[in-house]
């Protein structure tokens, strides 16, 4: 998949509250503290991934692992890159079953999970759909924010 955008200050305050917290570092005390944050995370959610190792290089974050399919893979990478002060995820997964890559939106004022699926595909009622490919990240569809980046299924 590569690498993949994200808007650097928005997102879950994993590193600790404020700007300082998530601001760049070349500290490698810091930066192996934020990558064991992540792995944290990651394992917080329970998506299957085998022999996680992250590591973190002033904003951007390098994920390395096993997973058992694409979706796993981008869910691995979103939980990675929506957290404050993680400007770039690049993807060094492995995936055992790939099948089409999901496409990638990023939440904009204003925006609903209806609105989103009817941007992408025609019909608002298909938000159940981003709902269901975002979990567990997402816990509750009307709870997105600007600068989130989702995963949009294909049709």
């Amino acid at each position: 998949m590569g690498l993949i955008d994200f808007v650097v200050n928005a997102g879950k305050q994993l590193f600790g509250a404020g700007d300082a917290a998530a601001a760049p570092s070349s500290d490698p005390a810091v930066l192996s503290k934020r990558a064991s944050a992540l792995e944290a995370e990651v394992k917080s959610l329970g998506l299957p991934v085998e022999d996680l190792k992250i590591k973190v290089a002033d904003q951007t974050a390098y994920v390395k692992g096993k997973v058992p399919t694409r979706a796993d893979a981008e869910k691995v990478c979103l939980a990675c890159g929506n957290v404050a002060g993680i400007a770039k995820v690049e993807d060094r997964l492995d995936v055992t079953n790939p099948a089409p890559e999901a496409k990638f939106y990023t939440v904009v004022k204003g925006d609903t999970l209806s609105k989103i699926a009817k941007e992408q595909y025609g019909d608002p009622n298909k938000y159940h759909q981003i709902f269901e490919a975002n979990k567990p990240m997402l816990k509750n569809p009307d709870k997105i924010y600007p600068g989130q980046v989702l995963r949009i299924p294909p049709k």
